[in-house]
């Protein structure tokens, strides 16, 4: 077995095991490790030490709860784990930046740490060619588009440490609140749209201040002559793309775990054993009209990674 399967096995151990007790040392046990081994590879493979990544998987699966059911906030709590109301609201807040009676009270969108996917590290695809991880097909090709795509709706700055890495972060989901806010707002856009398409745009202006802006929006299939206030219009550029589609059975499942175990693959595996990196942009394209399953694609412009001797002599 290779080191980073012995990894996922643990991962999923954790996942069927949240609302009992998880020691280290039977962790490692359970995969045949050391457990001076095992947490020095998880921390390495994962992101966070074994009883970090424990507990905000907890919470993860607390909010999903919360979201879906009228038990209360307690009892949801000691289901997956936590053995008082006071470490509860503890490790929420500290995570969060909220309560979790300010959480039940206005649902703020929130980022949340997802189950990784290690295989999909180790598996290297080449264009044109599905990968299925987990839950999610992904498949990357090449594409070129040769006239623009205007797009109209909402646009915000994004503090990029509280966003990045993808699938790790925690606390207030600025994208997901922009997206929650189109949505209510979106009829008075509704004349000039073409309601199948929506798409999410992020483009790095400014890295010294630490900010990206977030644009989300519909395709527009007319442009009006002026845009009511708050409202703005996008272009997806014409140009060569590398296009990233991403398939999950729930739109809820694509648009969280899949887009975040995707965008891992895509900006951490596949373009640097490609040698390309990309420009300070990227797009989300959302398919709305699909059947059968939930579908959406991730667009970046590539470029190639500079050599070490490039300009020298």
């Amino acid at each position: 077995m290779h080191a980073w399967e012995a990894i996922e096995q643990s991962l999923i151990f954790i996942e069927e095991h949240l609302a009992e007790e998880i020691l280290t040392e039977k962790l490692a046990n359970t995969v045949g490790l050391s457990p001076f081994y095992f947490q020095r590879l998880f921390k390495r493979l994962v992101n966070k030490s074994v009883q970090e990544y424990v507990k905000l998987r907890r919470l993860a699966k607390v909010i999903e709860n919360l979201n879906n059911s009228e038990q209360r906030i307690l009892d949801v709590a000691l289901d997956y784990g936590f053995s008082s109301h006071a470490n509860f609201t503890r490790a929420f807040k500290e995570t969060y930046g909220i309560t979790p009676e300010d959480y039940r009270r206005d649902l703020p969108m929130l980022n949340t740490f997802d189950k990784p996917e290690v295989s999909m590290n180790y598996t290297l695809i080449d264009e044109d060619v599905p990968l299925v991880a987990g839950e999610i097909v992904l498949e990357i090709q090449r594409k070129v588009l040769a006239t623009p795509e205007g797009y109209l709706g909402l646009e915000t700055a994004v503090r990029i440490s509280e966003q990045i890495p993808v699938g790790e972060s925690t606390g207030i989901d600025v994208p997901g609140q922009l997206w929650k806010r189109y949505h209510a707002e979106k009829a008075l856009l509704m004349a000039n749209l073409n309601t199948s398409v929506e798409m999410g745009m992020s483009h790095t202006e400014d890295t010294a201040q630490g900010l990206f802006t977030y644009f989300v929006g519909g395709l527009a299939q007319n442009i009006p002559s002026q845009l009511q206030d708050g409202f703005v219009k996008k272009e997806l550029p014409a140009g060569e793309y590398i296009v990233c589609k991403i398939e999950a059975e729930k739109f809820e499942d694509l648009v969280t775990i899949a887009l975040d175990q995707a965008s891992k693959y895509l900006f951490s595996t596949w373009l640097p054993h490609h040698n390309l990196t990309t420009e300070p942009f990227s797009a989300e394209k959302y398919y709305r009209d699909t059947e059968g399953m939930a579908y959406m694609e991730i667009w970046i412009k590539p470029l190639p990674v500079a050599s070490n001797d490039e300009g020298g002599n």
